[in-house]
């Protein structure tokens, strides 16, 4: 199981975990990053450098809709999209998507 960015991200692109992701799983939207569940590795160097710590383990997810985005934006075409990203093999080279998952794009502070 990935690593799951959850909604503390959104509007928070700092990128400190991007730079120390040594499979370049941590993508970019429009304001919240997203881990590719079938790139990540598990290590875990992602985990200490969030500012916000909108990322948690394979163990401690509190909540489960966090880890059906991540795998959403993805596995399923995002909007305005034809097609589902898939597994890019690599952020740094598809460079920001522009786009949010429909979760995170209508996601309002409780």
């Amino acid at each position: 199981m990935a690593y799951v960015i959850d909604n503390a991200c959104i509007n928070e692109l700092d990128g400190s975990c991007v730079d120390m992701c040594p499979v370049d799983c941590i993508y970019e939207g429009l304001t919240k990053r997203y881990i590719n569940p079938n790139e990540c590795i598990d290590c875990g160097n992602c985990l200490s450098e969030c500012p916000v710590s909108a990322i948690q383990g394979p163990d401690d997810i509190a909540d489960p809709t966090w880890r059906q985005d991540n795998a959403a934006f993805f596995a399923l075409p995002l909007p305005g999209r034809a097609e589902a990203l898939g597994n890019p093999g690599g952020a740094i080279e598809l460079g920001p998507v522009g786009v949010d998952t429909p979760l995170a794009a209508s996601w309002t502070e409780e």
